[in-house]
């Protein structure tokens, strides 16, 4: 591509990192061979990466966001699309998320989805991927409520479409619980425009600094505040509003839970952060309002709680859900205490969780390939017969527990350091504790897999093939890469996490 070229595809690239995937779903609904829908999911999956890298580099660079407006129509009348240092990053995180594992998705689907549902499988997975960028990209908050849908009724389907019957009932409740948080949000999103009389999010923190002076405007807002953290609390299933993602997780077929597990729940985080710091941050002082303590309580309450569920689960695929139950209250622990350390440290762990869990799922989606269930009693001793799976799971597992040397230990680091920092030297203890409970199951399906004898189904089992073993490793070598090498992580979430804290629009 020469320059010139280049030089006018580069202005639309916002507005591409969201029509492109659309169009491969477009695309892919008119294809009825599985093959072929596969190879235009990976060739459009692996083109996201760049363009949000790209993106995020500009900003970086620059220092200024990126405002694309549809239809050359001004803001707060036409939409806008946003990149700044915290949009870039999450748009990252996902795009790269969703490329990674697309190798392994041709093995998995094939095996654990029907012949003839094989393509729309893609067509969904795609619009998926559109929604929660769009969630990612947009400025506009009722354009953030589209694509919060359109993620979440592709993701429904994505679940639904396992051969377990229990999948259907999981994309059941799933369902019910997104639309409640759904409904919530735009609620909120109604009240704050019956308030300001715009949608635009930039817009939206200029207007709050005059409606909060009139007390009943200032009422209206603040309920609007609660919709809006309520709902998008349900869609991140922060405890206890957490109960649809263990069932969807274990039964969703194992492609759904890696890509799900990696970024449906980041972008939902996004959303809460940007509409709290972004706009009430600027309009309003959120520190007369219990919404960090409550969000501290509940984070603790995850960690722990979700951590002791996991202890006692036997399928790995629940004890991975709940996993992610409790490393959510991490991440929303550190935007509670809400310091730059804290912020850093939520904000890297989305990226730094998202490889951790994502290389997880990978790896028990491999078992299931091959012996057809996660139950610990199906695959105890499978580490003898899937020696570069189990170790990749073992290694991944080490950066969940927040072990040295890995990602999650870095995360968990800066985590320590936002309450050192405020002075809630009890809620580092709390971290350190409810990390060691990460310890125990992680270490009893550590001992599950590697030192017992192998079942009747692990027996027949033998290592998972290229296409699985190639992105599994490449997160693994991540999760280590990233334990020593933060600037991707820590420094991109520093910048993020200094331009919400100083309110900077």
């Amino acid at each position: 591509m020469n320059a010139l070229s280049w030089g006018a595809v580069e202005p639309q690239l916002p507005i591409l990192l969201v029509v492109i995937p659309l169009l491969g779903a477009l695309l892919t609904t008119f294809l009825r061979n599985s093959f072929m829908a596969w190879l235009v999911a990976t060739v459009v999956a692996f083109t996201l990466p760049f363009i949000s890298i790209h993106l995020l580099v500009s900003v970086l660079e620059t220092g200024q966001p990126i405002v694309y407006k549809i239809g050359n129509w001004e803001a707060p009348f036409g939409i806008v699309y946003r990149v700044d240092q915290l949009s870039g990053y999450v748009l990252s995180v996902i795009a790269i998320i969703g490329a990674v594992i697309m190798p392994f998705a041709r093995r998995s689907v094939a095996a654990e989805i029907e012949e003839r549902a094989r393509s729309w499988y893609y067509t969904m997975y795609l619009l998926c991927l559109a929604g929660l960028l769009g969630i990612v990209i947009t400025g506009d908050a009722f354009n953030a409520f589209v694509f919060l849908e359109i993620s979440s009724l592709a993701t429904y389907v994505l679940i639904a479409l396992g051969k377990n019957r229990r999948a259907l009932l999981a994309a059941y409740q799933y369902l019910i619980m997104g639309t409640i948080g759904a409904t919530l949000y735009v609620i909120g999103v109604g009240l704050l425009y019956v308030v300001t009389g715009t949608l635009n999010f930039d817009d939206l923190a200029s207007r709050l600094s005059a409606a909060i002076i009139d007390p009943g405007q200032r009422n209206a807002v603040v309920t609007a505040l609660g919709f809006i953290v309520v709902g998008l609390s349900l869609k991140l299933a922060l405890f206890p509003m957490h109960m649809w993602l263990p069932n969807a997780y274990a039964y969703a077929p194992s492609f759904a839970t890696a890509f799900l597990a990696g970024t449906a729940t980041k972008a939902a985080i996004y959303l809460l952060v940007r509409v709290v710091f972004s706009v009430f941050g600027v309009g309003m002082t959120l520190e007369n309002l219990p919404i960090g303590e409550v969000v501290i309580v509940l984070s603790i309450a995850a960690m722990f709680l979700a951590s002791i569920s996991a202890v006692f689960e036997t399928n790995a695929k629940r004890m991975l859900a709940y996993s992610s139950v409790a490393q959510i209250g991490y991440i929303t622990l550190g935007i509670a205490i809400a310091n730059q350390a804290g912020m850093t440290g939520s904000l890297a762990h989305i990226a730094n969780h998202a490889i951790m869990k994502t290389a997880l799922f990978l790896a028990l989606g491999a078992v299931f390939y091959r012996v057809g269930s996660v139950l610990y009693s199906d695959i105890s001793g499978i580490g003898r017969k899937m020696p570069l799976t189990m170790a990749a799971f073992a290694v991944a597992g080490l950066g969940l527990m927040g072990t040295p040397g890995t990602a999650g230990f870095i995360s968990k680091w800066y985590l320590a350091v936002a309450a050192i920092d405020d002075g809630m030297y009890s809620v580092v203890f709390l971290i350190v504790a409810s990390s060691l409970i990460s310890v125990v199951y992680i270490g009893r399906i550590t001992e599950v897999v590697w030192f017992r004898e192998p079942s009747k189904a692990a027996a027949k089992a033998k290592e998972a093939p290229l296409s699985m073993l190639i992105p599994l490793w490449l997160l693994v070598g991540a999760t280590i890469y990233l334990g020593f090498d933060t600037r991707a992580t820590v420094g991109t979430a520093s910048e993020a996490a200094k331009m919400l804290l100083e309110g900077v629009q």
